[in-house]
């Protein structure tokens, strides 16, 4: 194990209880892969602001992912740090922010994500300016496509290369465009991008139609799970919880209630979250409780990871990586 330092550093250091959980949830990640499996990653909360494609691309270049669901904020984040990181402002002392120091963030053109400020006008205003192209010519020919479908348009056509302001190598975006990744995209709509839709759709100047919407996005991924969950099955990883987990992991009992589409349940499963166990939160349900709705099998590997996702992410991908 010498040729991989950090898979050998975490499995000697890494023993006891949430790193030991990270551990046992690396190797049953890699013997999923090693023995056939797929996987679907599952990113909430800001993963593409924390760059989380670092990691994740180099991930879907070596097929150690297979399918992502992702909010719409993290399908545009990865964009605007790859075409805006110099604009980029951190924020250390983010914890000691006051109101007015809000205020004056805002009427600077800066959004806080945390400890990192996105720039509106050099990230949102010139990914608009980029992918508003693809929208009016779907509106134009009555086109429609699912959300990330327009992304994929844009980053293939190149458009995009000449704002390029980091490594497109550590765009996950770039590399799930260039896979042709299948992506789903619940709720697309409440991202900043979405919003900016609608609001063209407001003034008269594009139709909703053009965006097929989230049943649809169920229905394709329906389509796609009865395809792939044959032999050892597809495991679901989740980074935090929400809609980007809720919506997909549901496909199973979904089709299980129909007789002539009953599929297996996912074959894997690991969740990584700050959340508690409390309070009936999706985020903070034990994996247990999923047996109940039909998404998991008593004896599918389960693992459950209480801690920061920036943190733990990257080095469960790191070890499946072999770095």
């Amino acid at each position: 194990m010498l040729d991989s330092p950090i898979k050998n550093f975490i499995t000697y250091n890494f023993r006891h209880f949430n790193a030991a959980t990270l551990v046992e949830a690396a190797k049953a990640y890699e013997r999923h892969i090693s023995n056939g499996g797929k996987m679907m990653v599952t990113i909430a909360g800001a993963m593409s602001t924390a760059e989380i494609g670092i990691s994740l691309a180099e991930m879907i270049r070596k097929d150690r992912v297979h399918i992502i669901s992702c909010t719409g904020a993290n399908l545009e984040e990865d964009l605007t740090n790859l075409i805006a990181h110099s604009h980029y402002k951190a924020v250390p002392n983010y914890r000691e922010l006051s109101p007015n120091d809000e205020w004056n963030l805002m009427n600077s053109g800066y959004n806080r994500v945390t400890d990192t400020c996105i720039p509106e006008e050099d990230a949102f205003n010139r990914l608009y300016k980029l992918i508003s192209k693809y929208w009016k010519e779907s509106n134009y020919k009555n086109e429609r496509l699912l959300p990330h479908e327009f992304i994929y348009k844009m980053i293939l056509s190149g458009d995009i290369k000449k704002y390029y302001e980091i490594d497109p190598k550590e765009s996950w975006m770039i590399a799930a465009a260039e896979k042709n990744l299948p992506i789903i995209c619940p709720g697309w709509e409440d991202s900043t991008l979405g919003n900016i839709f609608a609001l063209n759709c407001i003034r008269g100047e594009l139709s909703p139609n053009i965006i097929k919407n989230g049943i649809e996005y169920m229905i394709w991924l329906s389509d796609w799970y009865r395809k792939n969950c044959s032999g050892k099955g597809v495991g679901f990883f989740q980074i935090g919880g929400g809609i980007a987990g809720d919506f997909p992991i549901c496909v199973v009992p979904m089709l299980f209630d129909q007789p002539w589409h009953e599929v297996p349940c996912w074959s894997y499963f690991c969740q990584i979250s700050d959340s508690t166990t409390s309070y009936g939160s999706y985020s903070g349900a034990v994996p247990n409780e999923k047996i109940s709705w039909g998404k998991l099998n008593i004896d599918t590997p389960k693992f459950i990871i209480e801690s920061d996702a920036t943190i733990v992410v990257p080095l469960v991908f790191a070890y499946v990586l072999g770095w």
